[in-house]
């Protein structure tokens, strides 16, 4: 199959045999993979990851191992998408680790992630996943649709980990993809929600949604210039520069939730936390069957957002383009 690589940090095609698979595994026709921006975090050496990255994904199910013939019938064809984190249990490890004992399977201590960490990816005709990692897409979700669901959910995350219905109002830090994305799943459940960014085309992606938006410098300016505070306040701005921000913007006693993974070191001051006694949560992957809902019943829907789609054998120029100033999703089409 043809499949992308990371090779000094460039994104390289390669022949690859099709993807071994366990039993209770489903090999997975990738129809359409979206470019994330730990993606290219990747390229630059993130979780040093030398494999085929990609975790956003749709995919059809072409083949099952190791089931009876009854519950593969019931999987082939079906049109999928995947929880990116594979634990123990998928490994046939006994006894299954802590965390897995405790169900936080996403957290797993020997896990593999796809595309991130010892798990070869989306940017590939095929992939290889559990049977418990999938979700049926319903017919009602488009493949463009779809293949939000994976972000979508690490946004739908916040939901879970924070009573956001207790609040009135929430800031979203960042305009970028994965900001947007927080931004229109907070105003399901906050009555008003204000993104702050640098890039006016961005903000107006997400006036056009409904939701708030101030223009920030994006630099140390800020620091001077932002006087607002907010009981609940998400980071999402993917660089270094904008813990500090966020720690200000934050009230005294006040929530914020961290989503930005990046390559590198922050410089952080912990005071603010301290002095004004905030709650700093850490905020990752979430629940699919949300995110799958707010897609069905059209409360969210990110389409907006696509820039352009490549088609798969076209990935190493699609990254690139990904990286462009403006741009904001970029899919991969099989």
């Amino acid at each position: 199959m043809l499949a992308f690589q990371v090779d000094d940090k460039k994104l390289k095609p390669s022949e690859k045999p099709l993807p071994k698979f366990r039993h209770g595994w489903a090999l997975i026709r990738v129809r359409m993979a979206g470019i994330c921006n730990t993606d290219v975090e990747i390229l630059r050496g993130y979780h040093a990851f030398r494999g085929t990255p990609g975790h956003e994904f749709v995919g059809e199910v072409a083949d099952v191992h190791g089931v009876s013939g009854s519950v593969k019938e019931k999987w082939l064809g079906w049109r999928v998408v995947g929880e990116i984190n594979v634990s123990c249990s998928a490994y046939g490890y006994r006894p299954v680790c802590a965390f897995c004992q405790r169900g936080l399977r996403t957290h797993c201590s020997r896990r593999t992630v796809l595309g991130i960490v010892a798990h070869d990816g989306a940017f590939a005709e095929y992939l290889a996943l559990p049977l418990e990692n999938l979700h049926v897409v319903p017919d009602s979700v488009s493949d463009e649709l779809a293949v939000f669901v994976e972000p979508l959910a690490a946004a739908c995350e916040i939901l879970e980990q924070v009573g956001a219905k207790q609040f009135q109002e929430a800031a979203v830090l960042g305009d970028g993809k994965l900001a947007q994305l927080i931004a229109l799943v907070l105003r399901t459940a906050v009555p008003r929600v204000v993104m702050y960014g640098k890039h006016e085309k961005k903000l107006a992606l997400a006036r056009r949604a409904g939701i708030k938006t101030t223009k920030v410098h994006g630099d140390a300016s800020d620091l001077k210039h932002v006087r607002e505070n907010y009981g609940l306040l998400v980071e999402a701005t993917g660089s270094s520069s904008g813990f500090a921000l966020a720690q200000q913007m934050t009230e005294p006693r006040g929530t914020l939730v961290l989503k930005s993974t990046f390559h590198g070191a922050a410089p952080i001051e912990t005071w603010p936390i301290v002095v004004k006694e905030l709650s700093v949560i850490g905020s990752r992957c979430g629940p699919f069957d949300k995110a799958i809902a707010l897609l069905r019943s059209g409360k969210v829907d990110p389409t907006a957002l696509i820039t352009r789609t490549f088609a798969m054998k076209d990935a190493a120029p699609a990254i690139q383009f990904a990286q462009k100033s403006g741009v904001m999703k970029v899919l991969l089409k099989a």
